[in-house]
């Protein structure tokens, strides 16, 4: 696994610290592994290889697993984050989802770290970062921004590697195809 470190931003604000559950490595190494499971499946329909789920944090119970189906759907919007963040309020029943976690394989870009950010979820925790797109430190650090209406704990690195590797793997695949 992964080193597990908490984002960017060094001196995170007192409600965050205070608020937001600590999350034990053991279950993140495990949430992520199903993250990755669904990534792989977004291959299927050739879409980026982003996974996500959306976990309560107090018993573990995984709410939504989703990946990404923009091509699948031709929606710029059907990102893995957003569509387990629309099932989890679904099965929730409300729209906060206070004491849960958003665990991907992927840096959230700002449409997903928004989404995070609105849906009041506690924790993100991701795989790779993304410096092209990545709003949870890598580009932008909204998890953290003191000036927004709400902060959480972005944990990054987790199974950071193989993350990517299998980013890696998608792109590589997808360059040796691409006609001249």
């Amino acid at each position: 696994m992964g080193q597990l470190t908490v984002g960017s931003n060094p001196t995170p604000s007192a409600t965050v610290a205070a608020y937001a559950p600590p999350v034990d490595p053991a279950a993140l190494d495990e949430w992520m592994g199903l993250a990755l499971d669904e990534a792989r499946a977004a291959t299927d329909h050739d879409d980026v290889p982003v996974g996500a789920l959306v976990v309560r944090l107090d018993d573990g119970e995984v709410l939504a697993r989703r990946h990404n189906e923009r091509e699948l759907r031709h929606d710029p919007t059907a990102h893995a984050e957003i569509l387990a963040v629309r099932d989890a309020a679904e099965r929730a029943g409300m729209w906060r989802l206070d004491g849960c976690g958003l665990v991907v394989t992927l840096e959230p870009c700002p449409m997903c770290a928004g989404a995070a950010l609105a849906a009041r979820l506690d924790v993100v925790a991701f795989g790779a970062a993304d410096p092209k797109a990545g709003a949870m430190g890598s580009l932008y650090n909204l998890g953290s921004d003191p000036r927004l209406n709400h902060e959480l704990r972005v944990i990054d690195g987790v199974r950071g590697d193989e993350a990517a590797e299998l980013l890696r793997g998608f792109f590589a695949g997808h360059r040796r195809s691409a006609p001249l």
